[in-house]
């Protein structure tokens, strides 16, 4: 198993002054790609983190939660963010929802996702709340609802009156839906969300890459084509074998999520929701233990006050910063959600 070094201080200085994250040479950008709203469960955060106090925790879904987009060695910025706290309801209460989006051939289908997703979600949810959650099929409907919900922003970016270059454009999409008992998540592409549970990492989505064996059954069975292009690719093109858009590849590219339930217990610690400039980057297990450090307090970043937010919003803007170091080339997005408090005495 791979374990978290932390890197020499002239590694460390890759990091966050301000709001810009700086390195000796040159400057990738900082960019607010995050959308966040209010819900049921009061005002949204500011700047994309949150959190209570302990006593404000009871009947709240998480404890913080913090989010890092950067545009890292790109040119171009084409991930995009969205928290919503509290915007979905069903049988066990509000859920809070989160959303990485990763875009590709432009923003333009990640932007859209992350303005009509969740919106999209509420709305399947309407009619269903006595279904979603509990123990009467829940996973089976929250199955519907989120194939619904995806299929239904799939269409929005290729329907009639979109642009060209909308049509052309694609995004990986995965979204954890966190109630007080229960974490749903949905994922497309090859972004991914993981639970840190007690000292373990476990993977709440499978990245949809165009050589893992049943996906490629898909595509071929499609009639469609894997090609090694610098990596595996559908087509020799788009090295995601699902996403949302991308609408000159299909069927042999699809907008189906897979979709988790997790019961929430008492060892759930906190979850990593990024995009794939993190994961080629970080394995699960890294980015947890470096999350931990950071909610353990044993990491911290020199933010100016002003600016200083959770655990969570630094150990989001640390699994960025660690990731440039480590040599990704693609834009980073990191939400880190924590579920409980940290215990002081873990690693």
């Amino acid at each position: 198993m791979e374990s978290f070094v932390e890197p020499p201080e002239q590694e460390r200085l890759l990091a966050l002054d301000g709001c810009a994250l700086k390195r000796k040479r040159g400057a990738p950008e900082v960019t607010s790609s995050e959308k966040v709203e209010d819900g049921p469960l009061g005002p949204a955060p500011v700047g994309g983190d949150g959190g209570v106090g302990e006593g404000d925790a009871r009947g709240l879904t998480c404890l913080s939660h913090g989010s890092m987009s950067v545009i890292g060695r790109r040119r171009s910025m084409e991930d995009a963010v969205t928290v919503a706290r509290g915007a979905v309801a069903g049988k066990l209460g509000c859920y809070d929802f989160f959303g990485v989006y990763d875009g590709h051939g432009g923003a333009n289908v990640a932007n859209a996702c992350r303005d009509r997703l969740h919106k999209l979600l509420v709305k399947e949810m309407e009619g269903r709340a006595d279904v979603c959650g509990g123990d009467g099929g829940g996973e089976s409907e929250w199955r519907k609802v989120m194939e619904a919900s995806f299929g239904k922003m799939d269409e929005e970016v290729g329907g009639k009156g979109v642009d060209a270059s909308t049509r052309m454009a694609g995004s990986t999409a995965v979204v954890a839906v966190v109630g007080k008992e229960e974490v749903v998540v949905a994922n497309c592409g090859d972004s991914r969300a993981v639970l840190c549970r007690g000292d373990v990492a476990v993977p709440l989505s499978v990245d949809h890459k165009p050589d893992r064996p049943d996906e490629k059954e898909r595509v071929e069975a499609a009639g469609g084509r894997i090609i090694d292009w610098n990596g595996s690719r559908v087509l020799g093109v788009l090295a995601t074998s699902r996403s949302i858009g991308d609408y000159y590849l299909k069927p042999f590219v699809i907008a189906e999520p897979e979709v988790t339930v997790s019961k929430r217990t008492e060892l759930d610690d906190f979850l990593v929701i990024a995009s794939d400039g993190l994961w080629d980057a970080l394995s699960n297990e890294v980015a947890c233990q470096v999350v931990r450090r950071c909610l353990n307090g044993r990491i911290k970043r020199r933010f100016p006050e002003e600016l200083r937010g959770s655990n969570a919003a630094e150990a989001a803007a640390v699994l960025a910063e660690l990731a440039m170091a480590r040599g990704s080339q693609d834009n980073i997005s990191v939400i880190v959600v924590e579920l409980k408090k940290p215990n002081s005495k873990s690693p």
